[in-house]
């Protein structure tokens, strides 16, 4: 690959990438539904013909790779409809995701999958390939929620070679503000709700030696998740619109967070996810119709 100046983004080498399509279709079923609001200690659960809740479309159209696919981080392996970027580290870095009409529980629905945009960066901390995949969810001939998604590629960084960054107090205030646990538990249910074998989420070992972090990581989309049902509880009966979040610190398993926002007009929210001392783990916004 040729050489550049830090910071510049690079696109040439998986060009051939930008504009590959993939569609999934799939029952959005009951049973997953009931699994998850349990998941979540929730009392109950939308039937089918309901409205599946705000960030629960992503429990469906999960890739079902063999365990011979996998890659030693417990993802599918390289290549595929996501370019083979040859880089250990992957997360679901944020969404910015748009709600048209309700996907129902138990209906066929659809899910045509796009990639936007290959980019990559560097920096101070090596290389970075950012990728933005395009989402259109569909059912019954009606575009439902469309969503754009980044995923962010990453060197590794040997187990004790940065010191860690100093933690930084997030300062905005709260209207409201909901302590969560994450238990173990709650991370095994999730990842096997969603089919996500990654290993930071259930391998402790393989969190702390390989990818160095201190304890199991806390999924970033299961923030967004919870981040939406705050949303929709403050939201006097709205019907949620738009959400848009972005992960800016990992949260870990048995380490208590909160969950927060305040309104920023009549018609919007500011929320974020704050850590365990304080910083800033996940931010948002919510727009209502």
């Amino acid at each position: 690959m040729q050489s550049k100046a830090e910071g510049e983004a690079v696109t040439t080498q998986y060009e051939a990438w930008v504009g590959r399509e993939e569609t999934r279709t799939e029952t959005l079923n009951e049973w997953t539904v009931r699994a998850m609001a349990a998941a979540l200690d929730l009392d109950t659960a939308p039937k089918a013909g309901y409205a599946l809740p705000p960030g629960w479309q992503w429990l469906f159209f999960n890739p079902t790779a063999r365990r011979s696919g996998l890659g030693v981080d417990g993802h599918p392996a390289r290549g595929g409809f996501l370019p083979p970027i040859d880089l250990p580290r992957r997360m679901w870095a944020g969404s910015r995701v748009r709600y048209l009409a309700n996907l129902p529980v138990g209906a066929e629905a659809t899910r045509l999958s796009q990639i936007k945009k290959v980019e990559n960066k560097v920096g101070k901390r090596g290389s970075l390939w950012f990728v933005t995949v395009a989402h259109t969810f569909s059912c019954n001939g009606t575009v439902c929620i469309e969503e754009e998604q980044d995923i962010v590629y990453r060197e590794a960084t040997p187990v004790g070679a940065a010191a860690p960054a100093p933690i930084e107090t997030y300062a905005e205030e709260a209207q409201w503000s909901q302590p969560m646990s994450p238990d173990t538990t709650l991370l095994f249910r999730y990842s096997a709700l969603t089919f996500n074998g990654h290993r930071i989420h259930y391998d402790q070992a393989y969190a702390r030696n390989e990818e160095g972090y201190p304890d199991l990581v806390v999924h970033g989309p299961l923030t967004a998740t919870l981040l939406q049902e705050l949303a929709v509880e403050v939201g006097d009966g709205s019907r949620l619109a738009r959400f848009d979040f972005r992960g800016v610190s990992p949260l870990f398993v048995d380490r208590e967070f909160r969950l927060e926002g305040r309104r920023a007009d009549n018609d919007s929210l500011l929320l974020w996810a704050r850590g365990p001392n304080g910083e800033l783990a996940m931010s948002a916004a919510a727009t209502f119709a």
